[in-house]
């Protein structure tokens, strides 16, 4: 029985300085990426300065055209991450800020994310390669319930989330394969698709009244001098409970709503996210209303 459990002990202790050492492995390989993804790229990179920086979810990733501020002279990229939520929004510009970023303006897309203060798991867990190196990171994460198992097990947040920060993607960075996430300033443009759903409904959708993540990147903006400007970004013709949008103005009356600057189809790639003709009519109208005049 000794033996057993002296047998028992070694394979615990082998298996745990396995754990620590392919932890520390893969954490080093992804604080040397920089050219995958838009979080890696912020947490790798040195002091920037812009004029103008994107947040949101998809709706900001495919709405907003930076190349067209930039042709005005104004710095900018698109950080807008699809499939995003709020909470990984203020955490993309806490970070940025603990890296000394210079910035002007924060344009942050704010409407259907309103409705809930969740992390999206397959963005968020981009953030934990960086979660022993970053106290925003850990600070972001430290409510969330498996905070203690993703920040004190080794290795277990790259098991959990094998899917995002997994093998593969590790070896995708060792082999440098790059996305076209960082292309295009960071604004994804879509095409126009013959059989898109050009319907949608959010009779059941509310804004909360005060949203944790929103009021975050609120204060942060003033505590950092920033130029906070919130927007509504629009919805195809089709979607039923767009009155969503007056809640929203009721309950966050500084977010300006442009739900219904551009509404044709034609100009939607899905009833949710425009295309690439229709980003660039609603990039102009925003650069005129807040930077032209």
């Amino acid at each position: 029985m000794k033996k057993f459990l002296i047998y028992i002990a070694k394979i615990s202790v082998i298996t745990i300085l396995i754990a620590f050492l392919l932890d520390g492995l893969y954490t080093y390989i992804f604080m040397h990426s920089n050219d995958r993804g838009k979080i890696e790229k912020v947490f790798n990179s040195q002091a920037q300065k812009y004029d103008v920086v994107f947040l949101g979810s998809s709706r900001a990733n495919n709405h907003f055209v930076a190349k067209m501020f930039e042709d005005k002279g104004l710095k900018a990229f698109n950080y807008g991450m699809s499939g995003g939520h709020l909470f990984e929004a203020s955490l993309m510009l806490k970070l940025m800020i603990e890296r000394k970023y210079q910035i002007k303006n924060i344009i942050l897309e704010a409407d259907l994310n309103l409705s809930n203060e969740h992390q999206a798991e397959g963005i968020s867990a981009k953030f934990l390669p960086y979660i022993h190196n970053s106290e925003v990171i850990k600070n972001h994460f430290l409510n969330e319930t498996d905070f203690n198992e993703l920040y004190y097990i080794p290795f277990y947040r790259y098991i959990k989330y094998d899917g995002k920060i997994g093998f593969r993607e590790v070896v995708k960075v060792l082999k440098k394969e790059k996305t076209n996430t960082l292309d295009n300033l960071g604004y994804y443009p879509l095409g126009k698709h013959k059989n898109a759903n050009m319907k949608n409904n959010i009779v059941n959708l509310n804004p909360l009244k005060h949203n944790k993540y929103y009021e975050e990147i609120k204060n942060l903006c003033k505590a950092n001098n920033i130029n906070f400007i919130a927007l509504m970004t629009p919805m195809c013709e089709n979607t039923k409970g767009l009155n969503y949008f007056d809640k929203v103005k009721k309950a966050y009356p500084e977010i300006h709503n442009y739900e219904n600057v551009v509404i044709e189809n034609k100009y939607f790639s899905s009833c949710g996210h425009m295309n690439d003709k229709g980003a660039k009519i609603f990039t102009a109208k925003i650069l005129k209303d807040f930077f032209l005049e």
